[in-house]
Formats: C-alpha cells, sequence, structure tokens
C-alpha cells in the first residue's frame, strides 16, 4: 500500500482516484473545486479543497510523506506547472505529471515532474496497432522498440506445443503466458499445448511480432 496525494479531479483524476482505491491505496485527493472534491470522496482516504499553487497550502498537506503525487489539472497548464515546481521545491519523492501536448511534456520534465503521462499520445498508439490486425486483444509498449502484445493464436497454432512452434528461436519472442476462458495462466512450460479460441501474451521487438504474426 502506497500512499498517494492527487491533485486535480477532472475526469482524468477521477479515474485515477477510483483505480487508485481498487489497487487499496492511500488517497490524498485535492482540487480547487468543491463539487469535484465531493465527487471523488467515495475512493479517497482524505480530501481538501485549495489552490496547488499556493506554496503554503501545498507545504501544509505535509508533501515529503507521500509516496507519489499525481499532478493531474487539465485546464490551465500555468497552474500545472507551478504545481509540478512547488511539489518538487518542497520534497516531493515522485511528481507523475499529464500533459496533454508535446510541448507540455516537454516543460514538465524540465520543470520538477519525474514522469509524463501523455494519455492522448498513448491511446492513439494503441489504437493505431489495434486496429491493424484482427489478431492483437492488447497492446503495452514498452521503450519504442519492445512491446507487449495479447494476440488470438493463428488457427494453425491450435494443437501445437510452445515447443514446436518454438517462436522464441524463430523470432526472438518470448511467450509470458496463456489466456483460456477469460483467465491468464503465467506457469507455461515448454509442453503447453495451445488450444483453439485462446490467446498469448508475448514480448518481443514490434517488428518481429508482426513478421511472426503477420499484421
Amino acid at each position: 500500500m502506497k500512499s498517494i496525494l492527487l491533485i486535480g479531479l477532472g475526469r482524468f483524476g477521477r479515474h485515477i482516484a477510483a483505480e487508485l482505491n481498487q489497487l487499496d491505496h492511500q488517497v490524498m485527493a485535492v482540487d480547487n473545486n468543491e463539487e469535484r472534491v465531493n465527487a471523488v470522496l467515495p475512493f479517497v482516504t482524505n480530501a481538501q479543497i485549495g489552490d496547488s499553487t499556493n506554496e503554503e497550502f501545498l507545504s501544509s498537506l505535509g508533501i515529503r510523506n507521500f509516496d507519489a503525487c499525481i499532478v493531474a489539472i487539465g485546464d490551465n497548464f500555468q497552474n500545472f506547472l507551478e504545481t509540478a515546481s512547488l511539489l518538487k521545491e518542497l520534497g516531493a519523492k515522485k511528481v507523475i505529471a499529464r500533459a496533454a501536448t508535446g510541448v507540455q511534456e516537454k516543460f514538465l520534465l524540465r520543470n520538477g515532474a519525474d514522469e509524463v503521462v501523455y494519455p492522448e499520445k498513448q491511446l492513439a498508439a494503441w489504437t493505431a496497432i489495434r486496429c491493424t490486425s484482427e489478431h492483437i486483444l492488447d497492446y503495452i509498449d514498452l521503450d519504442g522498440d519492445y512491446s507487449i502484445f495479447e494476440l488470438a493464436i493463428p488457427e494453425n497454432w491450435a494443437g501445437k506445443t510452445i515447443l514446436q512452434l518454438d517462436i522464441r528461436k524463430k523470432y526472438g519472442i518470448n511467450i509470458l503466458g496463456i489466456r483460456e476462458n477469460g483467465k491468464l495462466h503465467m506457469d507455461i512450460t515448454p509442453d503447453t499445448l495451445l488450444q483453439r479460441g485462446t490467446s498469448i501474451l508475448v514480448l518481443g521487438h514490434q517488428k518481429a511480432v508482426q513478421k511472426c504474426f503477420r499484421i
């Protein structure tokens, strides 16, 4: 369990609060709008109404006590930038900020943010990859070259073992797990048999995955 400070409770911030709650993390939520603060009360440990660009207010929250600070302000980039910078000045261990453009991403990294989340860019990349093939069920980009894919197995793979397919040797792709009937199994061996209708979780270079699965 971690202690998280979440600043900004628009749609993005509310989704983060709900997800952190499901993961059993302790969340302190902050926004300058009372209505937005009230809306997240079921998902957070504590909440306060206040101006995150006010150094005195931020300092009163005990910034050093949080494992991470998430800045999800979406309507005023100047406030966003000032908040990220103040958090770092006040001793924040980790500042994660949301960017709406590439320029914002660069400014945030230069002014206090340790990590930047760029939802629109990430969603665009996911959508582009996802729509290139009906085999792709999910996709996680790791560093621009290597990715984790969940793919429906090709018809001619059914009834074969992982050893028989040997895609690690042929393409440098590692099979991490198999999903059957909605359940993910990670305890696989070379003798694991692939059944029709299952999907597999693989890790590899994007071009190698495209070649292997003819994407």
